[in-house]
C-alpha cells in the first residue's frame, strides 16, 4: 500500500520537510475513527477505510516503526505477515506526528488531537508561565495536568457513551500525569508481564458488546535507546513482542478488531563528532540561547529576548545541510504541529525548531548526560522515525 499522503514539503533553509498526515493518516486519527465506528458522540472517522467493529483493541509497541518491521522479517514473522492483507486484516503505515516522541504521540493517540492542540509538543518544552523547561514524559517540574492538557480523551468520550473502556499496561503507569491527560477513561488494569497483558486485554475486549481497549509494551524502545536497533538485545525484544501480538490476536473475541501501532520509529546514531554535535561545547549554536529543549533530533531552541533572528540565522548557517531549521511561525505555518495551534501552546514551541534529516543529533553532554549517550534516537520527520505501523487483525 502507498505511503500516507504527507503534505507538500515547505522549503526551509536549504531543505524541505514532509509534514505528518494530520486529519487523514496520523496517530491522532486512529482512536476517533474507531470510536466513530462504535457511534461515540463527538468523534469522526478520519481514516474511513477502517471497517467499523464492535470491539476494538489498540496495542501500542513503543519504538517500533514501520521501517524497522520491514527490515526484520526473520525476527518478526507474525508482524511481517500483517504488513500485507492477512487474516482479514490489512497493514499500512501512518505518521506519528511531530515530534516523533513518546509523550507527544501518546497524547495524540489518546486525545485524538494533533500536538498543536493537545500541547505536548516535545520531550522537553518551555512552560510559558514559569520560563522553565518542562519534561512532559516525566512531568517535571510539576504542573497541573488538566490545565496543561484540558481536552477529554477518546477513552473518556467512549466511556460516557456506554462503551466498555479499559487500559492494560504496567501498574506504575496508572497514576502518572501523562496517563491522566492522554490515556484515562474507563478502567485501568495493571499487569507486569507481557503475556498477562495480552490475556487481560483479550478478556477486557470481550467484557462489553462494545469495547475499546488499549494495551502497551515499552521494552522495544528501551533496548533501542540503550543498545541500538542493530543489536541482539533489540532483536530479541522484537522476537518477543512478535509473539505477544500473535498471542493477543489468537484470543480475539467475536466482532473484534486488533490494531497494532507504535509511537515512533528509531535510528542508530554513530559515536563520532560528525554525528553527535554537542551543544554544550559549541559556542556558535549556544550563543543567544536561553534554553535548549526537545531532544537530539527534534530541538526546541528558546532564544534570549531580542536574539531570536540571530539564533535562527546561525542555526540555519551551521546546521542547514543536516537539519530542517524553522522559526516558530514557519514551523506552525508549515503544519509541523498540526492544522491549528492553541493559544496556550504557542509559547511552548521554540523560537527556533530544528529537525534532523541526516543521521545526526544535537546532544547536550552536561545538561542531558543520560540522553546524550543513547544509541537509538528519534523525534524528527524522516520515514524511519515518522512512519509507524497500523496493522489490523479481525476475528
Amino acid at each position: 500500500m502507498a505511503l500516507p499522503a504527507w503534505s507538500e514539503p515547505v522549503p526551509l533553509g536549504l531543505g524541505s520537510a514532509p509534514v505528518p498526515a494530520y486529519g487523514s493518516g496520523s496517530l491522532a486519527d486512529l482512536l476517533p475513527t474507531l470510536a466513530a465506528g462504535m457511534e461515540v458522540p463527538g468523534t469522526s472517522a478520519a481514516i474511513p477505510e477502517l471497517t467499523p467493529a464492535d470491539r476494538n483493541c489498540v496495542f501500542l509497541i513503543d519504538g517500533l516503526g514501520w521501517e524497522q518491521i520491514k527490515a526484520h522479517p526473520e525476527e518478526a514473522p507474525y508482524l511481517t505477515s500483517l504488513l500485507a492483507t492477512s487474516r482479514g486484516g490489512t497493514g499500512r503505515p501512518i505518521t506519528a506526528g511531530f515530534p516523533a516522541t513518546t509523550a507527544t504521540s501518546l497524547a495524540s493517540v489518546g486525545t485524538g488531537l494533533p500536538p498543536g492542540a493537545h500541547g505536548l509538543t516535545g520531550y522537553t518544552v518551555r512552560n510559558p508561565d514559569t520560563g522553565a523547561l518542562m519534561n512532559q514524559l516525566r512531568w517535571k517540574p510539576w504542573v497541573d495536568p488538566h490545565i496543561w492538557q484540558p481536552y477529554p480523551t477518546v477513552f473518556q468520550l467512549a466511556d460516557a457513551a456506554g462503551v466498555h473502556t479499559a487500559q492494560v499496561s504496567a501498574p506504575d503507569f496508572q497514576h502518572t500525569p501523562l496517563t491522566k491527560v492522554a490515556l484515562s477513561g474507563g478502567t485501568f488494569r495493571g499487569k507486569l508481564s507481557g503475556e498477562d497483558r495480552m490475556d487481560l486485554a483479550a478478556a477486557q475486549l470481550a467484557e462489553g458488546d462494545r469495547s475499546l481497549v488499549y494495551t502497551y509494551y515499552s521494552e522495544v524502545d528501551g533496548k533501542g535507546h540503550r543498545f541500538g536497533i542493530d543489536s541482539d538485545a533489540w532483536r530479541g525484544q522484537l522476537m518477543y513482542v512478535d509473539g505477544l501480538v500473535r498471542r493477543l490476536a489468537e484470543q480475539l473475541p467475536p466482532r473484534a478488531a486488533l490494531y497494532v501501532t507504535s509511537d515512533h520509529g528509531m535510528i542508530d546514531i554513530a559515536f563520532d563528532e560528525e554525528s553527535r554535535i554537542d551543544f554544550d561545547e559549541d559556542w556558535e549554536l549556544s550563543a543567544g540561547v536561553a534554553l535548549l529543549g526537545g531532544e537530539g533530533r527534534a530541538r526546541h531552541v528558546y532564544a534570549v529576548q531580542g536574539a531570536e533572528a540571530d539564533v535562527l540565522a546561525v542555526w540555519r548557517e551551521v546546521l542547514g545541510e543536516q537539519f530542517w531549521v524553522a522559526s516558530r511561525d514557519e514551523a506552525i505555518a508549515a503544519g509541523w504541529f498540526g492544522p491549528r495551534i492553541d493559544e496556550r501552546v504557542y509559547g511552548r514551541i521554540g523560537d527556533v525548531v530544528a529537525a534532523a534529516h541526516d543521521d545526526v543529533v544535537i546532544t547536550a553532554s552536561r545538561k542531558e548526560p543520560r540522553e546524550s549517550v543513547m544509541v537509538g534516537m528519534h523525534g524528527s520527520m524522516t520515514p524511519a522515525e515518522q512512519l509507524v505501523p497500523l496493522l489490523e487483525v479481525r476475528s
